[in-house]
């Protein structure tokens, strides 16, 4: 006789913050459109990948390892933190590395939160910082962005994110630019803010975005790392570096900061390809140069058209534009799929008018132009 079935139910057995989360939404992959529609050509301007794909350095970089592939990665990652301490002027004792910096940031998340603990954000910040602070059970605190009439609409207001912080707050997240908006901090501000924090608390300046930024005076927030030993720089080659689909991202922090990060890293967390590739694009500048180059005549020409549609714009400094299309974004979304295109509703950020849309290459950033102009027609 074969024994009963049983039917647990997983639900009650779920640690309490896992049970509300829900999971985080990816773009929607270029293979799942093409199933459901049967199109051709899919322009996929969705998740804020660079249009160049990856550095011929990086390529050869990881082709070249693969021959290790029977090996375990090295542990430690020694030789890409080599080249990361030489390009950041830090000691290696002060990087983590991660399977992107989304693992970073859990990373930090399990090392310094726990249930009756908080973390501050800003409201529309990076999806990622509710994700972390709730699965661990700590509680996250919201503060308003700034208003829609301001100079920085939407972007974070580092006097209301201060105002919530108190004796039970461990992590403040501040995004860099920040995703979805693309709107920055100034250096001056962003100083002031880092300077007024306790002790008790680290602040994590999550710059994901920053290669892509020729703002001058922008903040590069590694080099106060040396004034503020309670800060924490995330990065991440998945953007300008065009790594995305290999995962390596890192933090640079004081070395027992970095310590603690480490002692809760799983140990083979990037892989052998990930890691030579990440040390290859690291040296590559022509190929930084290029997607710099490509970005910015490509927001000048998505940012004139968008505003001839009517749309509003928000001020952005990474490789994406957050657009106020004046109607649900997602209706606008669903008609571009049918037109081949992905873009990424952000309704879920709270911004249920805009949609977020990559820069792409000239030629699709053109078909991204034609099919809002068909769009809007119909």
């Amino acid at each position: 006789m074969h024994p009963q079935a049983t039917s647990c139910d997983p639900l009650p057995l779920a640690a309490p913050g896992v049970k509300a989360l829900k999971p985080y939404q990816p773009g929607k992959p270029e293979g799942e459109l093409r199933r459901e529609l049967g199109l051709n050509r899919i322009v996929k301007l969705a998740s804020n990948e660079n249009p160049l794909g990856p550095s011929p350095l990086a390529l050869a970089a990881a082709r070249d390892s693969l021959a290790e592939s029977h090996r375990y990665p090295d542990g430690n990652g020694y030789a890409l933190k080599q080249a990361l301490a030489r390009h950041h002027g830090v000691d290696t004792a002060m990087i983590t590395l991660g399977n992107g910096s989304n693992d970073v940031l859990e990373l930090i998340a399990r090392a310094f939160l726990s249930p009756g603990l908080e973390a501050v954000y800003s409201a529309h910040a990076f999806a990622v910082y509710p994700l972390a602070t709730q699965a661990i059970g700590a509680t996250g605190r919201v503060a308003p962005a700034l208003a829609v009439d301001s100079a920085m609409p939407h972007g974070h207001d580092l006097e209301a994110m201060g105002a919530l912080v108190n004796e039970r707050t461990r992590l403040v997240f501040v995004a860099n630019p920040n995703n979805p908006t693309g709107t920055w901090v100034e250096a001056e501000t962003l100083e002031a803010f880092l300077a007024a924090l306790p002790d008790h608390v680290l602040a994590v300046v999550d710059e994901a975005y920053c290669d892509y930024v020729e703002r001058p005076g922008f903040p590069d927030a590694s080099r106060w790392l040396s004034r503020f030993s309670n800060l924490i720089v995330t990065r991440t080659f998945s953007k300008a570096y065009g790594l995305a689909g290999l995962r390596v991202g890192y933090s640079l922090s004081q070395p027992a900061v970095a310590d603690l990060l480490n002692r809760v890293r799983q140990p083979f967390n990037v892989n052998i390809p990930a890691l030579a590739a990440a040390e290859a694009a690291l040296s590559d500048r022509e190929y930084l140069a290029r997607s710099r180059a490509l970005n910015r005549t490509g927001m000048a020409l998505l940012t004139e058209a968008f505003t001839g549609f009517g749309f509003r714009v928000l001020p952005s400094l990474g490789n994406f534009l957050c657009v106020d299309v004046g109607r649900p974004g997602r209706q606008l979304f669903d008609a571009l799929l049918r037109e081949g295109v992905i873009v990424r509703p952000v309704d879920n950020y709270g911004l249920e008018n805009f949609l977020r849309i990559s820069i792409g290459t000239e030629d699709e950033n053109r078909a991204l132009i034609e099919a809002l102009r068909r769009v809007l027609a119909a």
